[in-house]
C-alpha cells in the first residue's frame, strides 16, 4: 500500500467515525483532517466535498456488508442470520444510513444514486421466486426490504433493543433463530 492509499485509508476511518457521530450538517472537515492527518486540499482533491467523502464513506460500508453477507436465495432464513451478525459487527453502517436518511434521502432508494446496484440481487429473487423457492406473491424489491429490515430489528436504531457484542452469546443466537425462523416462515413456501 502506497502513501496516498495510506493516507486515504486513514481518511475514510476519520470520516466513517465523524460522520457516524455528527451526521453530515455536524461533521466537520477539520476535526477529519486533523484525526486522518492528512490536508485538506488532499481530502477535496479526492473528494470534492464533504457529501461527496460522506457517499463514499456509505458506499464502501455497505460493499463491505454486501460482500462479506452475499444474498443466498436459497436460504433466506440463514442469510438474515448472517446479516445480524454483520450489522452487529459493524454498528457504524446502520447509523450512516440513518444519517443519509434524515440529511440526504428520506424517500425512496437510498442507493439510487448507484446505478443498477441492487438488479443482480433482484435477479435472483425473481429467479427463485420463479422455480418456487420463494413465495412469488411478494415483489422482489420488498423481499429484500423486509429481510434486510428484520436482520436490523436489533440494530443502533432500534426502537426496542439495540444489540450490543457485548451480550450473552445465547441472547444473539435466540435472536437470529427467532429472526431465522420468521423469514423461513415469510418467504419460504411451505
Amino acid at each position: 500500500m502506497g502513501k496516498a492509499d495510506e493516507s486515504k485509508r486513514r481518511l475514510l476511518e476519520a470520516a466513517t467515525a465523524e460522520f457516524a457521530e455528527h451526521g453530515i450538517a455536524g461533521a466537520r472537515v477539520d476535526r477529519i483532517v486533523e484525526a486522518a492527518q492528512v490536508n485538506k486540499a488532499q481530502m477535496y482533491a479526492w473528494y470534492t466535498s464533504k457529501h461527496k467523502l460522506f457517499d463514499a464513506v456509505l458506499d464502501l460500508h455497505v460493499l463491505e456488508i454486501v460482500n462479506a453477507v452475499p444474498l443466498d436465495v436459497d436460504d433466506l432464513p440463514g442469510y438474515a442470520a448472517r446479516l445480524y451478525d454483520a450489522h452487529l459487527a459493524r454498528p457504524l453502517l446502520t447509523r450512516l444510513a440513518a444519517w443519509a436518511r434524515l440529511e440526504r434521502v428520506p424517500t425512496g432508494d437510498l442507493f439510487g444514486h448507484l446505478r443498477d446496484h441492487n438488479e443482480a440481487r433482484l435477479e435472483s429473487v425473481r429467479a427463485a421466486q420463479a422455480s418456487g423457492r420463494i413465495v412469488p406473491d411478494v415483489a422482489p424489491e420488498d423481499v429484500l426490504a423486509m429481510v434486510t429490515a428484520t436482520a436490523q430489528a436489533w440494530s443502533p436504531i432500534s426502537l426496542e433493543t439495540a444489540a450490543t457484542p457485548d451480550e450473552e452469546p445465547a441472547v444473539h443466537e435466540r435472536r437470529k433463530r427467532a429472526l431465522a425462523e420468521t423469514v423461513r416462515r415469510a418467504f419460504v413456501p411451505a
